[in-house]
């Protein structure tokens, strides 16, 4: 029995195929999908294996000839397959004016092929530090918000306070007199307090028996 070929997609579905799996019925009816759960250890994409532990493929993994050496500066390599590229065009140009039929023409190519691949790998192991440089400026952008967010609001707080001190030198100052008239309002209201008490019954036994001495008299 033949074994069976796996139909690997090229491109991932479009948009609509996810976006009707959570419309808001079926988020309502808790129908939508979970989020996948974590990768152990690798995971496969448009057919290619890819570890976990590696943040970016090396050029040996992929089985892609290695032009640079292990240990180099990357703006030097950069610039040297840069070079390396126009000199393969023009002479892949050369090619096709004079020799049209040349078989060198798909082995001058395959060199452009693989410098492009060695370019595009330089380039993705600048990914991290642009990832931390990208980290760097949000937090810088975060902390320039908040100290200004924190001068505006100094600053209200600052007029706040020259508004209250303002409203506290502009209230009358009291004087004796008016001390003299806040006494007499306290008795006046002490004794209409105890008048309030009239309705006690201790009170109006009080009043009977000064009623009986008064005859007496």
């Amino acid at each position: 029995m033949a074994q069976q070929e796996s139909q690997v997609m090229s491109l991932p579905l479009p948009p609509s195929q996810y976006i009707n799996l959570f419309s808001e019925e079926n988020i309502r009816r808790n129908r939508a999908p979970r989020p996948p759960p974590p990768i152990p250890d690798g995971y496969s994409m448009f057919g290619i294996q890819y570890n976990n532990e590696e943040m970016i493929r090396s050029l040996e993994s992929q089985n892609i000839k290695r032009l640079i050496p292990l240990n180099f500066d990357r703006r030097k390599e950069l610039k040297k397959l840069n070079h390396s590229l126009f000199v393969n065009f023009l002479d892949l140009i050369d090619l096709l004016i004079q020799y049209p039929d040349s078989p060198r023409r798909s082995e001058k190519i395959d060199d452009l092929s693989l410098l492009f691949v060695h370019m595009h790998h330089l380039l993705n192991e600048f990914r991290p530090h642009q990832a931390r440089e990208t980290l760097r400026v949000m937090m810088e952008s975060q902390k320039r918000q908040r100290v200004e967010t924190t001068t505006r609001f100094e600053k209200h707080l600052e007029k706040v306070c020259d508004i209250v001190n303002t409203a506290f030198s502009d209230l009358p100052e009291i004087t004796d007199d008016d001390m003299g008239d806040s006494d007499i309002k306290m008795e006046v209201d002490s004794q209409d307090s105890n008048s309030g008490n009239k309705s006690d019954a201790s009170y109006q036994l009080d009043r009977i028996m000064c009623s009986v001495i008064d005859s007496m008299e």
